[in-house]
């Protein structure tokens, strides 16, 4: 894996698409990526929100979502609109983990939530960048953040944290919860990332392999919530039919953006730029809707979106560095 001028990492698989000598065209591919995640990313949260409101069962929603993705990267494949690995061991191997990481987020996710406001969930996510980076140093070869990056992680931390105490309040009732959403959502930012850079594949075969994967393991999630009992007893309607199938449409832009991102950034800038989607999506909700936020806490997000801008990602480190680091 190589870096260009500290900003793209090159994907296995992906360098024979991509003219990556050109500092140029590759910032522009980041940023386009950056643009198509962050919305991705905004719509799926208002997705949703109607899909689980109209069909209160998260894992079947799930299960539809990645059931969708998964059929649409091998129609596209079959079609010749996209390149989609198969299936093989030597690649499936390291997805299955990927797969028990990325359902284990979203269900410490959603435990996190049930014992803590939206608000409460922000802070604690903003803080995984500053861990984030340093795990991208300890595994990923990347250099540790520079002192205007380190302020940077720091800024966007502080900010939170000043949100929360200024306008919608601090709440926690099961910090074991926070603890083991914590360390998974760590463990899944960094393993995937470590996935992309040495496990030669497209961005679609990523899709392919991680949703289908995922199904399996899911299933088991639904039986252990009793989720299939109650979609035996739902009835059925146009907005809940409508909402299901935006959701999953939806889902196969998330998924592909997700990956496509991930292979051109370090783990720690993607885990930025998904927090400056949420707080951005905060900040739209306050100016939009009847609960507006005081001038203090408009300030404290404002301070999350600035450290969010001036982050430099850290460089790969020379060959000469690795073997110091290893002494």
């Amino acid at each position: 894996m190589a870096s260009k001028q500290g900003y793209v990492a090159v994907p296995a698989g992906d360098t024979a698409k991509t003219d990556l000598n050109n500092p140029v065209v590759a910032q522009f591919q980041v940023v386009l990526a950056i643009c198509f995640y962050a919305l991705c990313s905004s719509s799926m949260l208002v997705v949703n929100k109607l899909a689980v409101h109209f069909l209160p069962a998260p894992a079947i929603v799930l299960f539809f979502q990645l059931f969708s993705s998964a059929l649409a990267v091998k129609l596209f494949a079959v079609v010749g609109w996209v390149k989609a690995d198969e299936l093989e061991w030597t690649k499936v191997k390291p997805f299955m983990i990927v797969a028990i990481a990325f359902l284990g987020a979203i269900f410490t996710n959603m435990k996190t939530l049930q014992y803590a406001n939206v608000e409460t969930f922000i802070v604690f996510r903003s803080s995984t960048p500053i861990l984030i980076a340093i795990l991208d140093y300890m595994f990923l070869g990347r250099e540790l953040p520079t002192p205007r990056s380190w302020a940077s992680l720091v800024g966007i931390l502080c900010g939170a944290i000043a949100y929360v105490m200024t306008d919608s309040g601090f709440e926690v009732r099961a910090y074991a919860w926070v603890a083991a959403w914590f360390i998974v959502f760590a463990f899944d930012q960094v393993f995937i990332k470590y996935v992309c850079d040495t496990v030669p594949m497209t961005s679609w075969g990523r899709v392919w392999y991680t949703n289908f994967l995922s199904l399996f393991p899911l299933v088991l999630v639904g039986f252990a919530f009793d989720e299939h009992h109650m979609i035996q007893e739902f009835q059925w309607t146009g907005p809940s039919v409508y909402a299901l199938t935006v959701s999953c449409i939806c889902g196969v832009g998330m998924s592909y953006s997700a990956f496509w991102l991930r292979s051109l950034v370090s783990a720690t800038s993607f885990t930025i730029v998904g927090i400056m989607c949420k707080i951005a999506t905060v900040v739209i909700n306050l100016l939009i809707w009847d609960k507006h936020a005081s001038p203090s806490g408009l300030a404290a997000l404002s301070v999350c979106l600035a450290g969010g801008c001036v982050y430099q990602q850290s460089p790969m480190r020379s060959k000469d560095s690795n073997k110091a680091a290893g002494n």
